[in-house]
This record gives C-alpha cells, sequence and structure tokens, in this order.
C-alpha cells in the first residue's frame, strides 16, 4: 500500500512541476533572505565595530561609505520598514492576483524585489536604505500571499499538504542563506555584497518566470477554460488524467477530440454530467470588513489573528533578526556561528515537521509548539541572567526548533480550514495584515525595549520573561478559541454547526 502511494506521488509530480515550484518559491526565499539580511553585519553596517568606524571617511575615492553610522531606534526603524512594505504588499497583492493573475503578480514582486535590494546596496544614508528595506517588504509580502496560492492550485491534490510547506521551508532556506553569507561578508565594505545578493536573486526569480504559466484555476476561473485544461495537463504530464481536478471547472463539453483523449475516459461520462449546475454556481465573496461584521466568519478571523499574535509574541523574530547583536559576548561560541546554526536547526525541523500536523493534528502543532517556545524563553532568561552559556546556547536553538514545530508552518495552514470558499480570501488577509502588524511590533520595539530592561535592572535577558508571560497567554488562548480542523470536511463541521442545504 505504502509502495503504491509512494509511485503514485512519483508519477503526479513532473519534472516540470518541480520546476514551478522552485521557481516561484524563489519568492518566499527572498522574503528570509531580507528579513534576515542586517542580522548579521548590523554592527559593521551601523559603524558600531570600532575597525570600521575608524575608517569612516578616510578613503575619500570611495564613492560609498564603509558603513552608515545610526542609532539603536534608527536601525529598528531600518528593519521594521521592511516588514511595513510587507503588510502593504500582502494587502495589495490579493486583489491584484484575483484580477490580473498569478503569474503578472509574482513578476511585480521580482521587480520589487531588485528594486529595493539595489537601493540597499547603494544606499549612503538611512532614508534611502529603508525606502529600499520598504520595496523588497512590498516583494516579500506579496510573495507570502501569491505563491501559497498558485503552489495549492499547481500541486497535486494529494500532494498539496507536501508542497504546502514549501514556502515556509523556503524562508528558512533564505534565512540560513543570508546568515551564511552574513559570518563570511560582515567586515568592512564587504556587507554591501550581502544586499547586492538579493539583486541576483530577484533578477534570477524575473528570468524564471518568464518560462511559467499562468494558474489552470484562475485561467479556468477568469480568462480561458480550455487553456486551462492544456495548461494543467502539460503540469500533470501527458500520461496522468485530470478529469477529477477539473469537474468544477466550467470547461465547454464540446472540446477538441485531442483534449478528451488526455483524460481519463471512464470519467468522460461522468464529467457530462457534473458540469452543469455546481461548475456555473458563482461564489459570492465576503469582503474584508465583512467577515468582522458577520457573526458567521468572526470567530475564524479571532482565530487566526490569535494565532498570529502567538507566531511573533512568542518571541521568533527577537531571534531572527537580532541574535548577533542580541547574543555577543554571552555564549561560548560565536554568536554569528550560532545564528547559521539557529538557522539550520529552523529549517530541518519544518521539514522533519512537515507531516506531523496531518497526524497529531493543527491545533496539537500549536500547544506543543507555544509550550516548547515559552519554556526555552523561560530558560533563556534565566540563563542570560545566571550567564549559563551553555544553557543559553541550548534554550536558543530549542527555542526555534519549537517554533518551527507548530507556529511556523501551521498558522498560514489554518487559515483557508476555518471558512469556507467565499471567504479565504478576506481571511488570508486578516490571517498576513495582523502578522505583518505584529511582526513589526516586534521588528520596531524589542530592541528598543530589550535595551532598557538590561540597562534599568541590569544584566541581560530580561525581554525574555515578557515572551514567556506571552506564550502562557497564547496557550490559553489556543485551548479556548482555536479549534482542530485536520479531518474536517468543511468549517461547518470544524465550529460544530448544524446549517441546512441551500
Amino acid at each position: 500500500m505504502a509502495s503504491t502511494s509512494l509511485r503514485q506521488c512519483i508519477r503526479d509530480v513532473t519534472l516540470y512541476l518541480v520546476y514551478l515550484i522552485f521557481v516561484t518559491t524563489l519568492g518566499p526565499l527572498q522574503f528570509g533572505f531580507h528579513l534576515s539580511e542586517l542580522n548579521a553585519p548590523q554592527d559593521v553596517i551601523t559603524c558600531k565595530e570600532r575597525e570600521v568606524a575608524d575608517h569612516v571617511g578616510s578613503q575619500p575615492d570611495s564613492r560609498l561609505p564603509q558603513c552608515i553610522p545610526m542609532s539603536e531606534p534608527e536601525f529598528a526603524f531600518l528593519s521594521s520598514m521592511f516588514v511595513v512594505g510587507g503588510l502593504a504588499g500582502a494587502l495589495v497583492s490579493g486583489p491584484v492576483s484575483t484580477a490580473y493573475g498569478r503569474l503578472l503578480s509574482m513578476r511585480l514582486t521580482s521587480a520589487f524585489f531588485i528594486l529595493g535590494s539595489a537601493l540597499e546596496t547603494l544606499a549612503r544614508d538611512v532614508p534611502i536604505m529603508s525606502t529600499g528595506r520598504f520595496f523588497a517588504g512590498i516583494g516579500a509580502g506579496a510573495s507570502t500571499v501569491i505563491v501559497p496560492l498558485y503552489i495549492s492550485e499547481v500541486a497535486p491534490p494529494k500532494e498539496r499538504g507536501l508542497f504546502g510547506t514549501m514556502t515556509q521551508v523556503m524562508i528558512n532556506t533564505g534565512i540560513l542563506f543570508t546568515q551564511t553569507l552574513g559570518y563570511y561578508l560582515s567586515s568592512g565594505p564587504l556587507w554591501r555584497i550581502i544586499l547586492g545578493v538579493g539583486v541576483g536573486l530577484g533578477l534570477l526569480q524575473g528570468i524564471g518566470l518568464c518560462f511559467v504559466p499562468e494558474s489552470p484555476a484562475w485561467l479556468a476561473a477568469h480568462k480561458d477554460p480550455q487553456q486551462a485544461v492544456k495548461t494543467l495537463q502539460r503540469i500533470r504530464g501527458t500520461g496522468n488524467s485530470i478529469a477529477e481536478e477539473i469537474e468544477e471547472w466550467d470547461v465547454n463539453t464540446s472540446m477538441p477530440e485531442e483534449e478528451v483523449l488526455l483524460r481519463d475516459p471512464e470519467a468522460a461520462p461522468r464529467r457530462l454530467s457534473t458540469i452543469s449546475k455546481s461548475s456555473q454556481k458563482s461564489v459570492e465573496h465576503i469582503g474584508f470588513f465583512g467577515v468582522v461584521r458577520d457573526p458567521l466568519y468572526r470567530p475564524a478571523i479571532v482565530a487566526v489573528v490569535g494565532i498570529m499574535f502567538a507566531q511573533q509574541f512568542c518571541g521568533i523574530n527577537s531571534i531572527m533578526m537580532y541574535s548577533v547583536s542580541l547574543l555577543s559576548g554571552v555564549l561560548p561560541m560565536s554568536s554569528a556561528l550560532l545564528t547559521i546554526m539557529i538557522s539550520i536547526v529552523n529549517l530541518c525541523t519544518t521539514i522533519a515537521c512537515a507531516p506531523l500536523a496531518d497526524k497529531v493534528g493543527r491545533k496539537a502543532c500549536l500547544l506543543l509548539s507555544i509550550s516548547g517556545m515559552g519554556s526555552m524563553a523561560l530558560c533563556l532568561a534565566l540563563s542570560l541572567r545566571w550567564e549559563v552559556k551553555i544553557l543559553s546556547a541550548i534554550s536558543v536553538l530549542l527555542f526555534v526548533a519549537s517554533f518551527a514545530t507548530g507556529l511556523g508552518p501551521v498558522p498560514f495552514m489554518m487559515a483557508s480550514e476555518l471558512v469556507g470558499q467565499e471567504a479565504v480570501g478576506a481571511t488570508q488577509s486578516w490571517c498576513l495584515a495582523s502578522n505583518y502588524v505584529f511582526t513589526y511590533i516586534v521588528a520596531q520595539f524589542f530592541p528598543i525595549i530589550n535595551s532598557y530592561l538590561n540597562q534599568h535592572y541590569g544584566g541581560a535577558g530580561w525581554a525574555y520573561f515578557i515572551f514567556t508571560a506571552f506564550a502562557v497567554i497564547s496557550f490559553l488562548f489556543v485551548s479556548w478559541k482555536v479549534p482542530e480542523t485536520r479531518g474536517k470536511r468543511g468549517p461547518d463541521e470544524v465550529w460544530g454547526r448544524d446549517r441546512r442545504a441551500d
């Protein structure tokens, strides 16, 4: 039985599909890349390292300064501009991808990545670099909306869960990539090479997207159902039937003979009998504010916003964005090297735990993740206070591993399972908007609060007592307000509602 499923999986996954997934997920990879690009070289960029600061302005022939002097609040503002751009990109990309297609939207994200990275690389002051971070954030925010949607529409139905994790895997790959570059290039003016690599990644994706087709599902719904069938058949391969996948599409039954032969002949009579009502029925979509006003959808919005609160306020980005400066001098190894280890642990744990949500349930993964992060935040706070270096290192690694078991991949997965198709778009918008708002708050205020607490009370680690408290609150919220969605046939079953059929 297992070998049969494996053979079916291998047959469903064509090289063309692998290419599509790789090119499109370069967007999430760049999200992770830009999220962490300032982490390792922070002290070099801001002129805090003495050997760099001593040489500022000493080379009159140099067109670009070796570093850009900035205070802690200015650097926090610079970091958070990426999140502000991400919020804008996430909110705008949904309507754009619906009206003009997934492919055009992804090409626009590549343009924003290229422009943003170029401005960052060539920046001489904080405003220009902040503008570049903002543009890169727009591309990243849009990618987190469009790419998972595109993947779900091109991946084989039985492997959608597996391919759905690729977004998070590529985000973590981007984080690992930029942290590794930072380890080797965080000296002198070499930090600009790190930012310049972002231009290359944007160009690579832009060129790759020239050979990527529009989403078949979007073509079927908005443009050309016949072309949608051809595109889907190309993705699946000529030896695989697509009859079951196109049952709900409004496809003309008088198809050319060669297209009919591409589908399973046994499915043809069934296809002819199911094309009438279900495929012609239009879905009335609920808007961004409509889902909040409607008591039917309000619990789902409360749930997704609460989950995103837990994802950010349990403290993951305090490590991903500030680990080098935060842990410098308090660990038994280079903080930049530890950051690379953190990224490896995050990536490996995400891959290893990908099937967990389908085995033990989404809610169970969330509770496991929150309890793990809360426990490790407490351990990290105490170890930093007591200066137990090895315990600090272990706590950081387990903190990130706990995030990858649930709070990393599950929130984006659940947003589309708590409501019907008519409210999925609006719910995803609330999910991503709250994610970026909470990420902005952490990115902007964590370094300020952390510095204040450490100076006011002495020592380090005080901020992680706050994250521990947030983890306790989040655990109670998920236990009380978030339902399990695994194995449920629809939102009515998820929420235990009895609704009469129309």
